[in-house]
């Protein structure tokens, strides 16, 4: 309507006829009148819905994300680098693009048929000379441009999340790196993900300077072009100049409309990378039973190749039964045949030398770790807890902490001080401003205390089976002795791995790896550690080969095949 008022215009001036001029005036102020309010909440609509969309399916991601540990198996996962970008920014800017060109195809479509009819009418011979145009710049734009940029944009997303992960491990490790003096180093490694990022942006701008020298080619001919082909109508006179200005608009409206590859080409190229990068995480990241009833639920993706695969299941008590332990990549055979069940209140030590697998093991037990064959029953995740040597410490009040993971719990404050007096914290509480204060405890807390506030939560929880990674390491011998005597009064099953002897006394059993996939299985009474190491004296000790079927020593109420 705009165009066409506008050819009315400038055919009222050259005709020097003031009616229609102020009355095509009048029209055009009707139009804005119109236009304005409604282009504003175009926007605003398109935004709002983009919003909507980034909510739903930010949530269907997260909810993925978090279901049964797979953030956890996606630190093994080489193909989909940096998820928490992909959920944080690419979602956004998926859900922002996809209306974005979603409504300027649509609209695209709106012109082409608004003026389609106009420019046909004026002059086929635009029609075809347009048609066969675009034609040619839409394939020269694909073939020359389309892959390369589409290939840089992906790695420049990459490389820029990785640099800001770098960043944001330092800021994580930032009292270990100040102790190592390890800034130079880090430095120069943030530095490298830095320049890697800068080179691939400018053989990024590189490909796109060749694009907007064709673009600007392509546009600045199509304003010539439509004047060149009209130009003799309206010399001779068969055709108004306002009619002329009115083809010229119509002309270059239609090539718009058709012409919408080529001028959004670089912004498709960075949303093609986007959906390539949301796409891989969507892959890796298996439905939720029962998230949709519109969508089929996917197949879990596939873990890195594997030949076999420890089976788990739940039951009342631990045991494992002929299990052989992998490495997640199936490189390295960490324990062999490893047959035991531990009753109630038992109590197993795993020693051994560094690497030797001893906190692989135990991620096998939590169902972290599946590379391998055999079968493991656990205790519900309910009857669980596992307690770290550096204990996580959710930033949030002294209240979340204690109730952690679990935070829906309705548990008295004095159940929740008690437990801090227990751990011998009976102060934290007070001197950290009440329960519901809100601190960061792992820069305000020393590791042995952090230790004995885990300590807390299993003693709030009160779980039947308790897993310890050198849990007490920070610990003098007197309140570790405490913790684990307190722990055993509630009847609990532990599994530890330690390296002081003062350990041992907690224990009904000892589980020795020596390398190799080997282990020896002793009764924890005919154990010594060695000098204060992992490895034990031999002792009259049970020593099991691999797969060997046997029963404990004495009246043990740990039974092993």
């Amino acid at each position: 309507m705009l165009n066409e008022q506008a050819g009315e215009m400038t055919s009222a001036l050259a005709a020097r006829d003031g009616g229609r001029f102020w009355h095509a005036i009048v029209v055009c102020l009707i139009v804005v009148a119109v236009f304005v309010p409604t282009r504003s909440l175009y926007y605003f609509v398109r935004d709002t819905l983009g919003n909507h969309w980034r909510r739903w399916l930010s949530e269907r991601l997260l909810g993925r994300y978090f279901h049964n540990q797979r953030f956890y198996e996606l630190t093994s996962n080489d193909t989909v680098d940096n998820p928490d970008q992909r959920i944080a920014e690419d979602v956004n800017t998926f859900t922002q693009r996809s209306l974005y060109f979603l409504l300027i195809g649509l609209g695209s479509l709106m012109q082409l048929v608004a003026f389609s009819w106009v420019l046909w009418s004026i002059s086929h011979t635009l029609v075809y000379v347009l048609v066969a145009y675009t034609a040619l710049g839409t394939w020269l734009t694909v073939k020359v441009f389309g892959a390369p940029l589409m290939r840089l944009n992906f790695f420049q997303l990459k490389r820029e999340a990785d640099f800001r992960f770098s960043l944001v491990r330092v800021r994580e490790n930032a009292e270990s790196i100040a102790f190592y003096r390890g800034e130079q180093a880090e430095l120069k490694q943030v530095r490298g993900r830095f320049k890697g990022a800068l080179r691939n942006y400018q053989r990024l701008l590189r490909q796109q300077l060749n694009l907007n020298f064709f673009q600007q080619a392509y546009n600045q001919i199509a304003i010539i072009l439509p004047n060149v082909l009209i130009a003799n109508l309206v010399l001779s006179g068969e055709l108004e100049v306002g009619q002329a200005i009115k083809a010229a608009g119509a002309f270059l409206a239609v090539l718009g409309a058709v012409s919408i590859i080529i001028d959004n080409f670089e912004g498709l190229s960075r949303f093609t990378a986007g959906i390539e990068r949301i796409h891989g995480l969507m892959a890796a990241l298996p439905a939720q039973p029962g998230e949709s009833a519109d969508a089929p639920e996917a197949e879990p993706a596939p873990l890195p190749r594997r030949r076999r695969t420890i089976q788990t299941s739940e039951a009342p008590e631990l045991s494992l039964q002929g299990v052989t332990l992998n490495t997640p990549d199936g490189k390295r055979e960490l324990v062999r045949g490893l047959s035991f069940t531990l009753q109630r209140g038992d109590g197993l030590l795993i020693v051994g030398e560094s690497g030797s697998g001893k906190s692989s093991l135990l991620r096998a037990i939590a169902g972290l770790w599946r590379a391998g064959e055999g079968s493991i029953q656990r205790p519900p995740v309910a009857d669980s807890m596992f307690l770290p040597q550096r204990p996580y410490m959710q930033v949030g009040s002294l209240r979340s902490q204690l109730l952690y993971p679990q935070f829906d719990r309705d548990v008295d404050d004095a159940v929740l001080l008690g437990a801090l007096q227990e751990v011998n914290l009976p102060d934290l509480a007070e001197r950290s401003g009440g329960l519901d204060a809100e601190v960061d405890w792992a820069k305000t807390l020393s590791l042995g205390e952090q230790q004995r506030l885990a300590f807390a939560r299993v003693l709030i929880s009160a779980p039947r089976f308790v897993i310890l990674d050198e849990a007490t390491s920070a610990l003098d011998t007197a309140n570790e002795r405490r913790l684990y005597q307190r722990l055993l009064a509630e009847g609990a099953t532990l599994i530890s791995i330690a390296h002081r002897s003062a350990v041992l006394e907690h224990h009904t059993h000892v589980l020795e790896l020596t390398g190799g996939g080997r282990w020896k299985l002793h009764e924890a009474e005919a154990y010594a550690f060695d000098d204060g190491t992992a490895s034990g004296q031999r002792a009259p000790a049970k020593d099991a080969a691999p797969g060997q079927a046997d029963a404990w020593p004495g009246p043990a109420r740990m039974a092993s095949a």
